[in-house]
């Protein structure tokens, strides 16, 4: 909504004063010169990418329209399945979660949580590692430092889509500039013309950068910064899930360790301690 809105006030911003200076809105609409930036683009854009790295570029730039899933409700139902499980472990021991981390669909304290089940990569990343808690063979600092490899990697695809866009809006101007200069040779070849008609072909042509500068600082250049935000987002739900088994690995009780990941959040998501413990308390008697 925030991009739907910003986009707007940029275009009353340089439309309203440029029709305010006495300025001809009609002589902008320029339906070609919009083809030549935006085809040159396009077509940039799918010689630098595979077609996986496309695909995932539409579709993050397809979540900038979207509210973020990340809100306070979805960490608080993460912290609140990580403690189910990490109570289970200290009540019952590791081996009491073999079940639960094999098949989580079928297990009674995932399914208790559907909107987090829905999400295979974060529950995935979950099971993955209470099944080599469960299997012991690897100690608190091995599991941190593979946990941070794959964070890594995940923070490293998320960002592919924000720095395709960038490159994009790093390009647009020059294909401005490209229209711009096609316009002028198109005029050059029309000098035979009365003045008057020139200057419509020059300013035509002046209309090409105008466009390209527009698109990518006004346009292009802010759904960049917004993929950015959404990867760190989808990066900083598994470095929660990490502090949290991380405390249970060094020996602290389950209320503790939901703590820590509650330490870790942004602050516009993250529950106070209150909220938290009666949120957790709620759920128990369910």
């Amino acid at each position: 909504m925030m991009v739907i809105i910003g986009w707007v006030v940029a275009l009353a911003g340089v439309f309203g004063g440029f029709a305010a200076a006495g300025g001809h809105l009609a002589a902008l609409f320029q339906p070609l010169e919009l083809v030549m930036i935006g085809g040159g683009a396009a077509g940039a854009f799918v010689a630098a990418n595979t077609m996986h790295g496309v695909k995932h570029t539409l579709g993050g730039i397809a979540s900038c329209f979207k509210g973020s899933k990340y809100t306070k409700t979805f960490y608080m139902e993460l912290l609140a399945l990580l403690y189910e499980l990490l109570a289970k472990v200290r009540k019952e021991g590791l081996m009491s979660l073999e079940n639960d981390v094999e098949e989580p669909e079928k297990s009674a304290i995932f399914t208790k949580y559907p909107s987090l089940l829905a999400d295979h990569h974060l529950i995935e990343f979950i099971t993955d590692y209470l099944r080599m808690m469960v299997g012991g063979n690897l100690n608190a600092l091995e599991i941190e430092n593979l946990m941070d490899n794959e964070i890594e990697t995940h923070h490293h695809e998320e960002m592919h889509s924000s720095h395709a866009v960038s490159k994009l809006a790093d390009g647009m101007p020059a294909f401005g500039i490209v229209a711009a200069v096609m316009g002028v040779v198109h005029t050059m070849e029309s000098l035979h013309l009365p003045p008057q008609e020139l200057g419509i072909l020059i300013a035509h042509a002046l209309v090409g950068t105008f466009l390209g500068i527009l698109l990518s600082y006004g346009f292009v250049a802010p759904l960049a910064t917004v993929l950015e935000g959404k990867a760190a987002e989808g990066s900083k739900v598994y470095q929660t899930v990490k502090v949290v088994l991380l405390a249970s690995l060094n020996g602290f009780a389950p209320q503790v360790c939901v703590e820590f990941g509650r330490k870790v959040l942004f602050s516009t998501e993250r529950p106070s301690f209150k909220e938290l413990e009666d949120d957790i308390k709620s759920r128990k008697g369910k």
